[in-house]
């Protein structure tokens, strides 16, 4: 699992003083970096081979201002070319939200999925989602 810490900015809030729900799949996606260093440790936009294929949030409780945020981030599912990160937020040890982005790892020139080297996969499996 990683885990990071963040603070909402006031721009992040709604008119009723939550945060807003359009912010969690941002937050989400930054907290995906360690991820994507797997396949790209410099994060060089001329060298990405990721595609996100598919993403859901499910919220389960209100998120506020004004304290700290924490965002894990674990891997749920590894298929050949494939893979599921879950992700889920947490507030006041209280989880807040939760969601899965399903990544591939991609080929832009040949317009075509690629086979998870298997290095990349050890290290995945690192960081597999245990269910409790």
């Amino acid at each position: 699992m990683f885990s990071e810490v963040i603070t909402a900015r006031f721009s992040d809030t709604d008119a009723l003083g939550h945060i807003n729900n359009t912010m969690v799949p941002v937050w989400f996606e930054g907290a995906r970096d360690p991820v994507f260093k797997w396949f790209m440790p410099e994060l060089n936009l001329n060298e990405w081979r990721l595609i996100l294929a598919k993403i859901d949030v499910n919220f389960h409780a209100q998120i506020y201002y004004g304290k700290e945020i924490t965002l894990r981030t674990y891997i749920s599912r590894i298929g050949g070319s494939s893979f599921d990160v879950y992700q889920e937020l947490w507030q006041n040890d209280i989880k807040c939200a939760s969601g899965t982005a399903v990544m591939v790892h991609f080929c832009y020139e040949n317009q075509s999925s690629l086979k998870i080297p298997s290095n990349v996969e050890n290290e995945m499996k690192k960081h597999i989602f245990i269910t409790e």
